[in-house]
């Protein structure tokens, strides 16, 4: 029954044939560009394209142009702009500027120093590249699983290790699927975890990780030894909340396998219109690096699903493709409220108090045994409460650039 299941998945997530002759065509004119620029480097793919590991749908592809170690002392990414100024690129800010160029697929072009030595590094992205070897060396046999694993994480919303996610990275994937051997192996492995987990693909550093690593590192509650930095714990940025959730996935997928498990929820299907009226909120993003961006996103969607507590919410999600747009979507039980409400005062016989209620409140009755308030709604049809309370708060507004109801069912 599994096995049936898993290799339907498979059929379903494999990337189409010719996104991969793309990313070679690209490759090439990128290669060409570094020859005519008279630039000692080399383009080589990167991440889960390189490894063999990418999924159907998911076009961003990574690039690593691998600079000579003569040009350690040089800014790698103005060499790389120069190289790229023919794709227009578009520029992004980080501890060294990388860049997007866009066409079917997104790439997302690195610079990097092609390092021979780990002492040789300059930024944690000039590992990268070893992340991939370690990965197409150890984990010929697991390349399907891991993309089983990843698929599972991310319909689960526990992927990414962005600061506003907290989730589990897909280097992070990629080492526990090759530990275990598998991915189903990963999920009944994940079933004795406990917080403090240690991980350890090197098998050099076990228990004394606590000691070695950088305190600051080992607060989370999983250490995996990155094998190809053994100083690093590759899981820092997980969080407790998303380390359980998997763990209960995993044991509810083992449980009673099913596809749901690595199917998305469509946001407009019956299963949430049942629920109550679903709205999608079209959200204006600011201009920024991704994981401060990403975090005021955060806030702005649970800002206003806060904003919507007298509208009874019941489902919510959001969804950011890191580009200048979002969607923020809701189901809340009702869309609009009675004209007036009932808030509820101090029990009758609370003399005093019952005194200073009625003063604040004109109209009131007693309702068993305690004095209520008739109030009128100020704020009864939840568009325009959106558009004229809500989307012009001061908060929200020092959050994201702007907001605007897209639909109301």
């Amino acid at each position: 029954m599994t096995k049936k299941i898993l290799k339907q998945v498979l059929e379903e997530i494999k990337p189409e044939k010719e996104k991969v002759s793309e990313v070679e065509a690209f490759l090439k004119k990128l290669d060409a560009e570094i020859k005519k620029n008279k630039i000692k480097a080399k383009a080589v793919t990167g991440g889960s394209y390189a490894k063999n590991t990418w999924l159907k749908g998911d076009y961003d592809v990574d690039i690593f142009v691998k600079f000579d170690m003569k040009h350690a002392n040089d800014d790698l990414s103005k060499l790389l702009a120069k190289i790229l100024k023919k794709f227009k690129p578009e520029t992004v800010h980080g501890s060294r500027d990388y860049f997007w160029v866009k066409n079917m697929i997104k790439f997302e072009i690195v610079p990097v120093l092609d390092i021979k030595k780990a002492k040789q590094a300059q930024n944690v992205t000039d590992f990268s590249p070893g992340h991939v070897k370690w990965v197409n060396t150890k984990g010929k046999k697991y390349k399907d699983d891991i993309r089983l694993a990843k698929r599972f994480v991310k319909v689960n919303g526990v992927y990414g290790a962005e600061s506003y996610i907290q989730g589990f990275s897909g280097h992070v994937i990629d080492i526990l699927v090759i530990y275990y051997k598998g991915f189903i192996p990963l999920l009944r492995a994940s079933q004795k975890w406990k917080p403090k987990q240690i991980i350890d693909p090197t098998g050099k550093v076990g228990k004394k990780a606590t000691m070695i690593l950088n305190k600051s590192k080992t607060h989370g509650p999983m250490i995996v030894i990155d094998p190809v930095q053994p100083e690093r714990n590759a899981a820092a940025a997980l969080n407790l909340k998303n380390f359980d959730y998997f763990i209960k996935c995993a044991k509810d997928f083992l449980k009673k396998p099913s596809k749901e498990y690595f199917e998305y929820k469509k946001f407009d299907d019956e299963y949430f219109k049942k629920k109550g009226h679903l709205m999608f909120i079209d959200v204006t993003v600011p201009e920024g690096k991704e994981d401060p961006v990403g975090a005021k996103l955060l806030k702005a969607y649970q800002f206003i699903r806060g904003k919507l507590k007298d509208f009874e919410p019941v489902e919510g999600g959001w969804s950011w493709d890191k580009q200048k747009k979002a969607t923020f979507g809701y189901v809340v039980k009702k869309k609009k409220l009675p004209e007036t409400y009932y808030r509820p005062g101090p029990p009758v016989e609370m003399k005093e108090q019952v005194k200073v209620f009625k003063k604040k409140h004109k109209k009131t009755k007693v309702n068993k045994g305690r004095i209520v308030a008739e109030i009128k709604n100020k704020n009864r049809d939840l568009k325009k409460y959106l558009e004229k309370e809500v989307f012009s708060d001061k908060y929200l507004k020092g959050k994201v650039k702007k907001c605007k109801l897209t639909s109301l069912s």
